[in-house]
């Protein structure tokens, strides 16, 4: 089978009707934020989104798969390495005397639950391996998402054995296959989008930690809000193709603006009082580690790139604040304050209303 068959046969945005716009899903803008700023900067760590059934959750991910720009392979490469990135290619692709470029989407790849290990991590032929020494490798669920987004669907219902095989991998940015004596090692480096209903159950503290940002999204309290949001389902449900052609233009202005972040990030100046006041708000909030800090300051700079500044300040820094740090707080019995409060209730002390 051809590679890019292959890539995007559990890519999101390979389904056969066209996902949801993401610029015409209504409300919920702290949760289209965090996918944006982890769009623009992959390094913040990845995005939790938890909330109540049919807020969106799933809709916005796989939106986002079809809203990012394309970007450039190793053609032929199983694990999409990237050309320009010389000290990033993978075993195959670093022996070969050259390699070609072509485009193709972004994965946004897919972690069903029921999941077997060899799915997830990729499955060793060990019977060809003794027989002919040849190590015949069938890339597995972590391979395709290499570059891109990684989506769980229920991620706190995952099993245990495969959230150890996550953060070994979130970790090092590297899936490691051995099968009797036999390893195979590969770069793995993606986006960790979790979706889920806290109702339904506790995530792991060790997998908690990993994701960059953390977002809460509830059903709408608004008439109008819920009108406009039964109005453009039922349009794209209608006329789905003539729904996602209305929004080409606001996914297309979206899409460059994003492209236009990227290429800024690096030159948005991070001056040390920003730096000073990240510390500040992590050590009155009491969280652990410096986790906190740098994902907190990174956010802001990625959403100062979004919004074209070339200069992070106290106000970009409130805008991630929630996001960055709610699910880095440790739980004072004493204080049954809900995080997102304690974290408004400590920028307000900190640096006025």
């Amino acid at each position: 089978m051809p590679y890019d068959a292959a890539r995007t046969a559990t890519v999101v945005s390979a389904a056969r009707r066209a996902p949801f716009p993401f610029t015409a899903i209504v409300g919920q803008e702290e949760m289209k934020r965090a996918l944006l700023i982890a769009a623009v900067d992959p390094s913040i760590g990845g995005v939790l989104v938890f909330g109540d059934r049919g807020t969106g959750k799933s809709t916005a991910v796989r939106a986002l798969a079809a809203l990012l720009p394309p970007m450039k392979v190793v053609q032929g490469c199983v694990y999409g390495c990237d050309p320009g990135a010389p000290a990033g290619l993978c075993a195959s692709c670093a022996g070969a005397p050259s390699v070609r470029g072509v485009t193709v989407p972004v994965p946004v790849v897919d972690l069903p639950l029921g999941a077997t290990e060899d799915r997830v991590v990729g499955a060793l032929d060990i019977e060809r391996a003794l027989a002919e020494g040849v190590k015949a490798f069938e890339p597995g669920l972590l391979a395709r998402a290499h570059r891109g987004f990684l989506y769980i669907d229920e991620v706190n219902l995952l099993e245990d054995h495969l959230v150890d095989l996550l953060l070994d991998v979130a970790a090092s940015g590297e899936n490691v296959v051995e099968r009797e004596g036999i390893s195979i090692r590969h770069p793995a480096r993606f986006v960790l989008v979790g979706s889920g209903n806290p109702e339904e159950g506790e995530l792991r503290p060790q997998l908690l930690d990993r994701f960059g940002l953390s977002v809460e999204v509830r059903t709408p309290d608004d008439l109008p809000t819920r009108i406009e949001v039964v109005k453009r389902r039922d349009a794209y449900e209608r006329d789905t193709q003539g729904f996602v052609a209305s929004w080409s233009k606001a996914e297309a202005k979206l899409r460059r603006q994003i492209v236009a972040a990227r290429a800024r990030l690096a030159d948005v100046a991070v001056g040390d009082s920003v730096l000073e006041n990240a510390a500040r708000l992590c050590m009155a909030l009491g969280t652990d580690g410096l986790r906190g800090e740098l994902t907190l300051v990174r956010a802001a700079r990625a959403l100062a790139a979004l919004a074209g500044e070339t200069e992070l300040g106290v106000a970009h820094l409130r805008a991630v604040a929630p996001s960055a740090l709610r699910h880095r707080l440790r739980r004072n019995p004493l204080d049954e304050t809900a995080s997102t409060t304690r974290i408004e209730r400590a920028l307000g002390e900190l640096f006025g209303p």
